[in-house]
């Protein structure tokens, strides 16, 4: 059980985090496994958490995409197909705290420095690309696997490779990256539950996802209205890159780093 201080501390940060990753297409995981790391004890209770609360945001993000059209079942559906049975499976994987932090930070870390490069290349014109049909299966179920493994939805890997090899539009791959992390977190709750380690904290759960709700409908409505493709990328890669690093030093090194 919390003290009050530490839990409002705690649902602040969580409405934060939502608002801002949700203006981007993504949940929060990564953040919300960092801060839930130095709040709770139980990797477990972390882990179910995040993936929790990533449901919380998406779900609703997902609504808004699907009533502005940017929402494409059937283009979104070969990612999805091979992401979640490999996404139930890297959940059934049990591994090392630290191993799994540090296979989180530096995954994030490399994909916001390639979304960063690849944002300052582009010209003003965004010409989208063709690719083999059997590419989506592919990239959907690698990062599905890395998904269940560390516990997160997985958009935050998927959308910097879509920006890079510039497969739609921005504000479609946002989108696709929440229908992406809805699906994965779904399949990695029942992933945890098959192997008995999902576990919540209560009642703390409960403000929490509270938090995140609101904070994930105000950004949303933010990104449909006002950033261009460009801003998107650079705040997908800004909050991949802190996300990466806090993670990576704090949870995998054990290196206090606040950032």
């Amino acid at each position: 059980m919390l003290a009050p201080i530490e839990l409002i501390g705690l649902v602040t940060a969580f409405f934060v985090i939502a608002l801002l990753y949700s203006s981007v297409g993504f949940g929060g995981g990564s953040s919300y496994l960092a801060i839930l790391s130095l709040a709770l004890a139980s990797f477990f209770l972390i882990r179910s958490s995040a993936l929790l609360c990533n449901l919380m945001v998406v779900s609703g993000s997902c609504i808004l995409y699907y009533k502005k059209g940017h929402l494409l079942f059937k283009k979104f559906l070969p990612f999805i197909v091979t992401s979640i049975p490999l996404a139930f499976l890297g959940a059934s994987i049990s591994l090392r705290e630290n191993v799994f932090f540090i296979i989180l930070g530096a995954v994030l870390i490399f994909s916001a420095i390639v979304l960063v490069v690849q944002t300052f290349q582009l010209k003003s014109k965004y010409t989208l690309k063709s690719y083999p049909s059997y590419m989506p299966y592919l990239i959907g179920g690698g990062i599905g696997l890395l998904s269940g493994l560390v516990g997160i939805g997985g958009g935050i890997f998927l959308a910097p490779i879509l920006n890079y090899l510039k497969w739609e539009k921005p504000i479609v791959i946002a989108a696709l990256a929440s229908f992406f992390i809805l699906t994965n977190s779904l399949s990695g709750v029942f992933g945890l539950l098959n192997t008995g380690t999902f576990e919540l904290p209560m009642p703390e759960i409960l403000y929490l996802l509270l938090a995140v709700f609101l904070g994930g409908q105000i950004g949303v409505r933010i990104s449909l209205g006002k950033f261009s493709g460009r801003t998107i990328r650079l705040m997908t890669a800004v909050l991949i890159g802190i996300a990466g690093v806090r993670v990576l030093l704090n949870n995998g090194l054990q290196i206090q780093f606040f950032l």
